[in-house]
């Protein structure tokens, strides 16, 4: 039969306590300036903006007390900080991922990442949701062959038709629209694991 260890005793337990205090007090004191415009550029509403940098800070005193440390305190505090942010915008409109288009010729020259990405413009928050889904969109691009990636590279950022695309490459435009197509579902895949972890 294991050996338990001895419980802590009331003193031992007062100054691990105390010991805690004083290390969240520090990291608050230390990160509270830096992480509370990190928040106020992305988030105009400056009640808003406090409620954030508060539940933050609660959130960072519950994991605190949790018997797996936090390493890096900073990291963790801006980190909490991009999901409770991504987290208000998302309340506040919800982006829904279009599925890939059909093949069709009709819908030949409709573009996928104007449906997919917040408006810059419409609010810091969608501005910050935006970036990070263009990161994630650039990282995506590099794990596609190669042609599919031209292809969407080509049509959605360049703008060029499938039509100018098959003239140039030869490529007839069918085959064309199939690698776009493959390259959107593919995207579309990536773009959802980054909307749930956001979600997490």
């Amino acid at each position: 039969m294991d050996t338990l260890q001895p419980a802590l005793s009331a003193h031992e337990l007062h100054l691990l306590m105390a010991d805690q205090n004083r290390r969240i007090t520090e990291t608050i004191r230390r990160e509270r300036g830096r992480l509370g415009n990190f928040i106020r550029q992305r988030v105009p509403d400056a009640g808003e903006a406090e409620d954030i940098l508060q539940d933050v800070f609660f959130e960072f005193v519950e994991a605190y007390r949790l018997p797996k440390p936090i390493e890096q305190a900073g990291a963790w505090l801006f980190q909490v900080a991009r999901h409770r942010i991504i987290d208000r915008f998302r309340k506040k409109r919800e982006v829904a991922l279009p599925q890939g288009r059909d093949d069709e010729g009709s819908e030949a020259d409709d573009y996928w990442l104007a449906d997919v990405l917040p408006d810059a413009h419409s609010s810091p928050e969608a501005a910050y949701l935006r970036s990070v889904l263009l990161e994630a969109l650039s990282a995506a691009l590099e794990e596609l062959p190669e042609r599919q990636r031209d292809v969407f590279i080509a049509h959605e950022l360049d703008g060029l038709s499938f039509k100018e695309l098959s003239a140039r490459s030869g490529v007839g435009i069918n085959t064309l629209l199939g690698w776009k197509r493959q390259a959107v579902l593919h995207l579309r895949q990536r773009l959802q694991t980054i909307y749930d972890e956001l979600e997490d």
